[in-house]
């Protein structure tokens, strides 16, 4: 089993910066296939940053070069810097794992960015 925790959203205006953190217990043990995705109300989830099996930093196009996904392995936890935010950044992000194929999921953290 794996648990996902996320925190650091919340009400931010438009180009300001959020953190948000998620830490990983249970059977895992790199943080590698982590990442974070987002859903806005009546659209579907999206990936918005990931660091892949072999340690590869993966972005959506979207968020490039205002997010930063970094981690460190021996809290097992993925941070998400987030700079220059647009309202249309508000969301629900959400951490995933994968483990052996199986995916995790924490319950999220609403990120709400004011115009």
């Amino acid at each position: 089993q794996v648990q996902l925790v996320e925190s650091g959203g919340g009400l931010v205006e438009a180009g300001g910066s959020l953190r948000l953190s998620c830490a990983a217990s249970g059977s895992v043990f790199s943080i590698n296939g982590m990442g974070w995705f987002r859903q806005a109300p009546g659209k579907q989830r999206e990936l918005v940053a990931l660091i892949t099996s072999g340690g590869r930093t993966v972005y959506a196009d979207s968020v490039k070069g205002r997010f930063t996904i970094s981690g460190d392995n021996a809290k097992i936890a993925v941070y998400l810097q987030m700079n220059s935010l647009k309202p249309e950044d508000t969301a629900v992000y959400c951490c995933r794992k994968v483990v052996e194929g199986y995916e995790y999921w924490g319950q999220g953290t609403q990120v709400t960015v004011s115009s």
